[in-house]
């Protein structure tokens, strides 16, 4: 246990809730995501979002380059559209998950002379297979993979986290694309609206109906709380990849929010954008496990997205109409700044993230 009084000084003056930190009375518009996230918000026990902080927060960083990714890299395929469109979706379907829950030991693995760790290690494995000729993009060879060549495919520095659960997944994924898309998931893609959102024929709407593992939701005090990270993170790689090209682009793209995972969290708390209980702070400072949908991990990811999205107003603010950027563009920024960083994240056992 930590001293208390070292614990403390770890939370440092931009944890205390200072007069005018409190999250008042808030205005969630009308959107799958953010309009459930209200009852969370409003009445949060463990996690508190300080206002003044993100107008501090923007006031520097509104003037920082903040581009679009267009996800070229030697990690995925790049010849043919369709065999990278396939493959981001295999990665984004077991894209969870990364860190030792008992040793915190970070999953990497070193594929052409370069050391990747977390998703990219679990990207950099899929692609290494892909180019020795191992079949990961055909529904068939998914829905028969078996556990041992799943291991195989992910020999890395140790056993990749949770390799029963995306053993599970991947077979499920390729029932469903031999059965209803020939064994390939570009044709889920055609002859559909190039929307996430479209009375419930819109492409994030159907993926998770029809590949259950990609629905993220919890139940927060008997309200429907909804965060959809990897679904959503899919088609976000996916337009900004072939957006111009011709061959996929969304048409509401700003209609994402941030991906909620283990990462933001830490770049929200470390900003101090957010802040938690005393005793949820120790519990991640010691490596604690946070169980999957409970009070504490709900408020962590429903803070997230919310902070995000009001950053990302107060960035606009700021910048010019030809430099707005939506909710996902943000995530890319406090992403690739703070995965490596070595304060502690919090720890939940959980396939969505």
């Amino acid at each position: 246990m930590l001293d208390r009084r070292v614990f403390l000084s770890i939370l440092g003056a931009s944890t205390m809730l200072r007069p005018e930190d409190t999250t008042g009375s808030i205005a969630i518009p009308d959107h799958p995501i953010l309009s459930t996230l209200e009852p969370v918000i409003q009445r949060a026990q463990h996690v508190k979002l300080h206002r003044n902080q993100i107008t501090q927060v923007a006031q520097w960083m509104a003037y920082e380059d903040l581009t679009w990714p267009d996800f070229r890299t030697e990690l995925n395929p790049q010849d043919d559209p369709s065999e990278t469109m396939d493959f981001i979706f295999l990665t984004s379907a077991i894209n969870f998950a990364f860190t030792d829950f008992e040793k915190y030991i970070a999953f990497s693995v070193t594929y052409q002379d370069t050391v990747f760790s977390d998703s990219e290690a679990m990207v950099a494995c899929l692609k290494r297979a892909y180019d020795t000729g191992i079949p990961i993009l055909d529904g068939n060879f998914l829905a028969h993979i078996t556990q041992k060549e799943l291991s195989e495919i992910f020999s890395g520095n140790i056993p990749i986290p949770m390799l029963d659960q995306r053993l599970e997944i991947l077979q499920e994924v390729g029932k469903v694309l031999v059965k209803f898309y020939q064994g390939k998931f570009h044709h889920f893609v055609e002859n559909h609206p190039m929307c996430l959102y479209a009375n419930g024929n819109g492409l994030l709407e159907r993926l998770v109906k029809e590949f259950p593992s990609f629905r993220d939701e919890s139940m927060w005090r008997s309200k429907r709380v909804v965060f959809q990270k990897r679904a959503q993170l899919l088609w976000w790689q996916l337009h900004s990849r072939f957006r111009h090209t011709g061959f996929f682009e969304l048409e509401d793209p700003g209609m994402m929010t941030v991906f909620s995972d283990y990462i933001l969290p830490v770049a929200l708390r470390l900003l101090g954008i957010t802040s938690y209980s005393p005793e949820l702070e120790q519990t991640i400072q010691e490596h604690k496990l946070i169980p999957s949908d409970s009070d504490e991990e709900i408020e962590i990811r429903a803070f997230t997205i919310w902070s995000c999205h009001l950053l990302k107003q107060a960035l606009n603010k700021r910048r010019p109409e030809k430099l707005q950027i939506i909710d996902p563009v943000l995530d890319g920024r406090l992403w690739t700044h703070y995965h490596t960083t070595h304060w502690p994240h919090h720890l939940t056992v959980t396939t969505s993230y």
